[in-house]
């Protein structure tokens, strides 16, 4: 039986990929400074560590008996959608470094294996709608458009060095936009599609939400099923530098909130305002991780309707709380 550490195991992806491990076999041990929100952790064992500090970076791939772990994946991170990397960039920069150069530097000295480090397309530059799509190495000369993506890169090459000092073999991922099921939806942090999915949700039929920007920038959005098969197979894949995991079904903004609409059967017009929205489009060559026979099966009106219904749920039970809450009879 593999043995595996989730960093990141208390958030949305980090939590999905520990039930991925958990169908492959694998015993799991998943860490974070928090427990997972919405869903009950499935890894055979769960430690609260801030990664931030060295020591607990060496208790989280601690096994005992000398004993390492075959692989480590390493999603732990300080970030969240458009208006938190915008906001808290002292707060990004210093926490994820923190926390990717302790994990690398002592994943490598205690004898890791394999080694996955959870990157982003924040790496590349902004790109023109309708611009040839850019691979791996296009993200040099690097210029990313926030210092979330510039902590990334710094993380990337960091890894890489241990990779060529020490016997460990490092897989990179650059993540696009991820969206599904058991993922923060408000509170600031939350990325476009469960933004947009909680408006409507909260909107009334007939109503009005406001969306960022002016709605014509482009994106692919992928199911987090997917993104997460992605990342097992590099993982046990022989690629070697940065990859990039994402789907080809590129949308402007306002379609994807067309198709959150859609999903929720109401009519709901929308009111663009300012806001914090990003590069204009993204376009990238997914050759590298095709080769290992990984496609985005799910199509986003089909993701988007599981995301929608989750997140509808959850609207749903929160305002039942605070219905409660506010009632002169109390809980009932």
């Amino acid at each position: 039986m593999k043995r595996a550490l989730v960093c990141g195991a208390g958030g949305f992806i980090g939590g999905h990929l520990v039930k991925k491990l958990k169908r492959e076999g694998y015993w799991v041990r998943g860490v974070d400074i928090k427990e997972h929100e919405f869903a009950e952790t499935q890894a055979d064992e769960f430690r609260l560590l801030d990664l931030r500090e060295p020591h607990n970076c060496w208790e989280a791939l601690n096994l005992g008996n000398g004993e390492t772990f075959d692989e480590v994946y390493q999603l732990a991170a300080d970030m969240g959608g458009m208006g938190f990397i915008h906001t808290a960039e002292c707060d990004i920069m210093r926490n994820s470094a923190l926390i990717n150069n302790h994990m690398i530097d002592a994943a490598a000295k205690i004898g890791v294996g394999r080694y996955f480090f959870s990157s982003s397309v924040c790496v590349y530059r902004d790109m023109e709608p309708g611009e040839p799509a850019l691979d791996e190495d296009d993200a040099y000369p690097a210029l990313p458009d926030n210092e979330y993506g510039w902590e990334k890169l710094y993380a990337e090459r960091m890894a890489l060095a241990y990779a060529r000092h020490y016997p460990i073999e490092v897989r990179i991922a650059r993540f696009q936009n991820c969206y599904g099921p058991e993922g923060t939806w408000r509170g600031g942090r939350e990325k476009a599609p469960a933004a947009i999915c909680r408006k409507v949700a909260m909107a009334e039929d007939g109503g009005t939400i406001p969306v960022w920007g002016d709605g014509t920038a482009i994106r692919a959005y992928t199911y987090v099923d997917d993104l997460v098969e992605g990342v097992y197979l590099l993982m046990q894949s022989d690629l070697q530098g940065p990859t990039i995991i994402g789907g080809d079904e590129y949308v402007t903004v306002d379609e994807l909130v067309g198709t959150v609409i859609a999903a929720s059967g109401k009519e709901i017009k929308t009111e663009h305002v300012e806001g914090p929205v990003g590069v204009q489009a993204r376009n990238f060559d997914k050759s590298k991780i095709k080769s290992l026979g990984w496609e985005a099966e799910t199509s986003l009106r089909e993701g988007i309707a599981r995301t929608y219904q989750w997140i509808e749920e959850q609207v749903r039970q929160t305002q039942g709380e605070e219905g409660r809450r506010s009632s002169p009879f109390g809980r009932m």
